[in-house]
């Protein structure tokens, strides 16, 4: 006798089986590398931040030297107005051993120039991520000048006045040089900046220091 194997076919309606996707429980090296990439993006960004705030100051700056929107500068004594950026300023140094220095370069035209250049290079770059390695290098050049004009070492002027000075070491001089220094060494123009197309031009990849 031979046997047929019979093979029944189920036709009909069927609900429909969900099956539970399993997935790989997270390992403490894991959730670690999670963590740094998360706190290295915020910290980027937090850089990012702070570079475009730092060359806001330097832009805003510059454009009330130059239009004299009544903040630092009058009105009407902007450098479009025939008004000097560096003179008022310059003029009244009376404190540290350059005062007779920085009198001498006051309101002379290769000082304003000087100036305002720095001030829109310093905002430019900061602001976009590019050339921050010597940017670095030229504010803090920019700010030492500063320093010394101002000479926070000094307690009293040379009228014998009371300088106000708050810090004698530390101010805000120091304080933007170092951010413009910690810019450079991170790379912080990659995040939220041009820095990447910038690397990519021609003069700047045969010419490093200019990243």
């Amino acid at each position: 006798m031979t046997l047929h194997n019979h093979i029944r076919l189920h036709t009909g309606f069927h609900l429909p089986i969900r099956t539970k996707t399993r997935t790989t429980p997270d390992t403490p090296a894991t959730a670690s590398t999670t963590a740094t990439t998360t706190h290295a993006t915020a910290a980027a960004r937090s850089l990012a931040v702070l570079r475009i705030a730092t060359g806001f100051i330097f832009l805003w700056a510059f454009l009330d030297k130059l239009f004299g929107w009544h903040y630092a500068t009058a009105t009407g004594k902007g450098w479009t107005d025939g008004g000097s950026p560096t003179k008022g300023f310059l003029s009244n140094v009376s404190a540290g051993p350059l005062q007779s220095f920085f009198h001498t370069i006051a309101g002379q035209t290769w000082t304003d120039w000087t100036f305002m250049l720095a001030l829109l290079g310093l905002g430019i770059a900061l602001t976009t991520g590019i050339a921050l390695r010597i940017t670095a290098i030229g504010g803090t050049i920019l700010m030492a000048m500063m320093w010394a004009a101002e000479w926070p070492l000094a307690q009293h002027l040379s009228n014998g006045d009371p300088s106000g000075s708050s810090n004698p070491l530390v101010d805000y001089h120091f304080l933007y040089a170092l951010a413009m220094i910690a810019f450079a060494l991170t790379a912080a123009g990659t995040t939220w900046g041009l820095a990447r197309t910038w690397a990519r031009l021609p003069l700047i990849r045969t010419t490093p220091w200019l990243q």
